[in-house]
Order: structure tokens, then C-alpha cells, then sequence
């Protein structure tokens, strides 16, 4: 893995102690991280769920400079999923939008200067029209930059991705000739909004809910799965790097033997022996 990592000596000296653990030839490629919890700690502070929310957003900022700074190169956070856009009520969702401008407006520098490129996945089209160009311009003024590149899942669900993937290649087919026979996992995942990025390595949860989501089912197949307690507005760089260090504690095996050990030879048991019950 080539990695930039010419920016660690920028890491707060709690965070480069633990970075000082690590492996830099075995940080994950591809970190995603569902940003739950803002409304518990804003609740838990008796505050409005807005400020919760505002919290947040400074937190995004603290986990993309210490990925820019370890040389990470994906990082994907899941923003504002299609059901909360369907099930929140209005106000809150009205909020989010603007609390979304303002984030992309005054953090675009702080992205050039952190040489961090932003994308976006999901159905983006349907958010409010000044929101999709205040999008388009963060994108726009940082898509030269050769760092990690920040993707935002707005609008997103996994099962909406997968309808719009096979729809896509429903149209392929039709305009193509392209035979069923043909069609295979490398060409579904052509048509998912993540085509251009790998898989992630590794999915952080905050808050400690124990379930994903609806984000990214078809790309965590493999995924390692990090849960933390901590809400999301407290969640630090120091936190994503302390879920790596748990990641490079772990084997992963997609479906094989990495352990040395040996597969029984079930080839010389007879028949008998292979059902036998107690």
C-alpha cells in the first residue's frame, strides 16, 4: 500500500502515540463511519437536537484531518440517510440541509489546505436545489487535490443504491444485448454509486447501536465492523485511530484459512462416519 503519510508529524501528540502503534503498511485502504448519536448527546445536556447536530459537523472535521494527515485514502461518513430525509420531521431536516451548506461553505479551504477531495453518493438529485449547488462547488474547488478523498452519503440508503444499480443495468441490457448469463458481481458493481472506490476495510459505528443501517450492504460484505460507545459529537481522530489499531489487531480470512491451520481431510472418512449422530 502506498500511502502519503509526510503529514503525520502534524498528528496531536496524543494521537501520533497511538499512531505509534500502528503498522503504516497495514492501515485500511477504505474507513466508512456511521456518525450516529447526535441527538442522544444533545438530549443527555438537555440542549436542542440542532446543537447536537452543530456538534457533529466540528466533529467531521477533526476525523478528516487526521485521515488526511495518516495518509488515508477513502474516507466515507454516512451523513443523512433517505429515511431520515422520509421519516424526521420537516424542521429538523430543513436544518440539516442548511447546517450541510454551511459546513461544505466554510470548510472548503480547510479541505485545500488538508489536499482532501470531496464526493457525494446517493440519490443527491433530490435534495433542495440550493444545497446541490453549494455540493457542486465544494467539489469543484477541491477536486484537484490529491489526498483523501472525503465522500459524504447524503440522501443515501443501500437498498435505493441497489434498485438504482439494477435498473442502470436493466437499461444496459436492454440497449446492449447483454445476456443474463453475463451479468456477475464485478458488473452490479459498475453500476453502485461506489464503483470508483474500493470496498471499505473497516466501518465504525458510534453511539453503540449494533446494527448497520441500511449503509453500504453490498460493500461491507467483508467489512471489518468497529462499535464504539462514544456519541458522535465527541468522536475524535484519536478514536478513528484507536478503531485502526483494533483493525490491525484482527485476521481477516474472506471465507478462508489465513491461520496456518490445515483443513480436515474428510476425503478418506467413510461414509458412515461423516453423518454419524450420538
Amino acid at each position: 500500500m502506498s500511502l502519503n503519510s509526510s503529514r503525520v508529524h502534524e498528528l496531536p501528540a496524543d494521537e501520533a502515540a497511538v499512531y505509534r502503534r500502528l503498522d503504516p503498511e497495514r492501515l485500511p485502504q477504505h474507513v466508512a463511519i456511521i456518525m450516529d448519536g447526535n441527538g442522544r448527546w444533545a438530549g443527555r445536556r438537555s440542549l436542542k437536537r440542532f446543537l447536537g447536530h452543530q456538534q457533529g459537523a466540528e466533529a467531521v472535521q477533526y476525523v478528516v484531518e487526521t485521515a488526511s494527515r495518516i495518509g488515508l485514502p477513502w474516507l466515507t461518513l454516512y451523513a443523512f440517510s433517505l429515511e431520515n430525509n422520509l421519516r424526521r420531521p420537516r424542521t429538523e431536516v430543513n436544518f440539516l440541509m442548511r447546517l450541510l451548506r454551511t459546513y461544505l461553505s466554510n470548510n472548503v479551504q480547510r479541505m485545500n489546505d488538508n489536499n482532501v477531495r470531496i464526493r457525494y453518493i446517493g440519490r443527491t438529485n433530490d435534495l433542495p436545489e440550493e444545497v446541490c449547488e453549494r455540493m457542486r462547488w465544494a467539489a469543484d474547488a477541491t477536486r484537484h487535490n490529491t489526498g483523501t478523498t472525503l465522500t459524504l452519503a447524503l440522501n443515501y440508503g443501500a437498498r435505493s443504491e441497489l434498485v438504482d444499480a439494477f435498473r442502470a443495468l436493466t437499461l444496459e441490457v436492454q440497449s446492449k444485448g447483454l445476456r443474463l448469463d453475463q451479468i456477475d458481481e464485478a458488473e452490479i458493481h459498475r453500476h453502485l454509486y461506489t464503483a470508483h472506490m474500493p470496498d471499505p476495510d473497516l466501518l465504525i459505528r458510534t453511539s453503540g447501536e449494533m446494527r448497520v443501517s441500511n449503509f453500504l450492504l453490498w460493500q461491507i460484505a467483508y467489512t471489518e465492523i468497529f462499535v464504539t460507545d462514544r456519541l458522535w459529537p465527541d468522536f475524535r481522530g484519536i478514536h478513528m485511530l484507536e478503531a485502526i489499531e483494533d483493525y490491525q489487531r484482527r485476521e481477516r480470512r474472506y471465507g478462508g484459512l489465513n491461520d496456518g491451520t490445515e483443513s480436515d481431510d474428510v476425503e478418506s472418512l467413510p461414509a458412515s462416519q461423516m453423518f454419524a449422530g450420538r
